[in-house]
């Protein structure tokens, strides 16, 4: 049977709502939506690049705490409210995410928050 384990950051949406940041599933991880909040402060910025900043942080966190690294992520799915700040975004992303090219998609949608702009999902494979 292989591993399952959920991995917290401690938000208070986490216990709210009822999910875990990540769940490691064998060698899958698999990265909620995650927002630009700063956990710690549970604060957030107006500006979508900072929060874009952020939400990579924090996925960065929850990777890290799995085993991973943005090397290992194999899907990424962006979510904005607003397809018109993605593009402004795609520096910070390319720094993370360029050499690797993981599937991706963008989608514009209403996100829980109205201070939200920019949530990431991720897919990850553990290494060997």
């Amino acid at each position: 049977m292989s591993e399952r384990r959920a991995i917290l950051s401690g938000s208070t949406f986490e216990e709210r709502i009822g999910y875990a940041r990540a769940v490691v599933d064998g060698d899958r991880v698999h990265v909620s939506g995650t927002t630009g909040f700063d956990y710690a402060t549970m604060t957030i910025s107006e500006d979508v690049v900072a929060q874009a900043e952020q939400c990579l942080r924090n996925v960065e966190s929850a990777l890290k705490e799995a085993g991973c690294t943005f090397a290992d992520v194999v899907r990424v799915r962006y979510l904005l409210p607003r397809r018109e700040d993605f593009e402004p975004c795609w520096p910070v992303l390319r720094a993370c995410f360029g050499a690797v090219r993981p599937a991706a998609t963008m989608m514009e949608c209403g996100l829980a928050d109205p201070r939200m702009k920019f949530e990431i999902e991720v897919d990850a494979r553990r290494p060997a």
